[in-house]
C-alpha cells in the first residue's frame, strides 16, 4: 500500500467477490465506492423484481437512498469525516424519474441543510449490482 493510503472495508461478500475497497483515504481525501442499501449482508428495501431480473416496482427507492446516505456516513466516520465534508456525489438511480422524484428530500435530509453545499449528479443507469438495488451513491470528502 502507497504511503499515506488508508482502505475501509465493511466485510460484505460483494467486497472480496469483486475486489475493492469501500472507501480509500489518501491526503485530504476520501474516496467512497459506490454505496448501496445494506445492513451487513442483507439489503434493506430490496426492490421486487420478475424471474428475469426486472424491477417491477420503484417505490424503495427512498428507503435504499436513505440507506446509502447512512452507510456512507458510518464510513465517513472511520476517517473523522461527515457528510458536511462532501465535495462531490454521483447518484445512480434504476429510474430516473423516481429517483428525481424522491432525492431532493432524501439529500436535504443527509447532509442536513435545505441546499446542500455539494456537487450532485443524477445518472439513470439499467441496473446496479443486485437486481433488487435501484440506488448507488458514491462520494467524495475533503477532511
Amino acid at each position: 500500500m502507497s504511503a499515506g493510503k488508508r482502505v475501509e472495508y465493511l466485510d460484505v461478500p460483494w467486497e472480496r467477490g469483486y475486489g475493492y475497497a469501500q472507501a480509500v483515504g489518501y491526503g485530504d481525501t476520501v474516496y467512497l465506492s459506490g454505496q448501496v442499501s445494506h445492513e451487513g449482508e442483507e439489503l434493506v428495501a430490496p426492490a421486487p423484481v420478475e424471474p428475469d431480473g426486472r424491477v417491477v416496482d420503484f417505490s424503495a427507492t427512498e428507503a435504499q437512498m436513505r440507506q446509502c446516505y447512512v452507510n456512507a456516513s458510518r464510513l465517513l466516520a472511520r476517517f473523522g469525516a461527515s457528510l458536511d465534508d462532501v465535495v462531490d456525489e454521483v447518484v445512480y438511480v434504476v429510474d430516473a424519474a423516481t429517483g428525481n422524484a424522491v432525492a431532493g428530500e432524501v439529500r436535504k435530509e443527509a447532509y442536513g441543510r435545505p441546499d446542500p453545499w455539494v456537487a450532485s449528479t443524477m445518472v439513470g443507469v439499467s441496473g446496479l449490482a443486485f437486481p433488487e438495488l435501484l440506488v448507488e451513491v458514491k462520494l467524495v470528502a475533503r477532511v
